[in-house]
């Protein structure tokens, strides 16, 4: 048996030139691709670190609405954080977008271009009707 891919998106669903798409649906898993601090045609929108935070992960939930899914049923997230320095403030702000039980959790540090601070991506299961 084979599994059907899918690959939704939404007018509101940012997009990249880059060659990926912003999520992969596989029955009731959902595989959401690096979202940033990025526009809807995905040029790269520079803020302080909280507003590169809050806009990585709300482009997240446009991702996963458009899947079928939402930030609470998130399963993984594999977060990249530019600066160590951010790391306190990134743990402040993640609580507030997934409390617990949070999700499994992977973060990197040193490991972004300059113009980016955060990025984020995740793995959810499709909401039950």
């Amino acid at each position: 048996m084979s599994a059907t891919l899918h690959y939704p998106k939404n007018p509101d669903t940012p997009v990249s030139s880059l060659p990926f798409n912003p999520a992969v649906r596989v029955g009731d898993l959902i595989f959401v691709s690096g979202q940033a601090s990025v526009d809807l045609t995905g040029k790269i929108i520079p803020d302080t670190f909280e507003g590169e935070f809050r806009r990585s992960v709300e482009n997240l939930r446009k991702v996963l609405a458009a899947a079928g899914s939402d930030l609470a049923h998130v399963v993984q997230t594999r977060n990249y954080v530019r600066d160590p320095a951010n790391l306190a403030r990134y743990n402040e702000l993640y609580r507030e977008y997934f409390p617990a039980p949070y999700p499994a959790r992977m973060t990197l540090t040193h490991c972004l271009p300059a113009t980016l601070q955060y990025e984020i991506e995740a793995v959810a299961v499709v909401q039950s009707s």
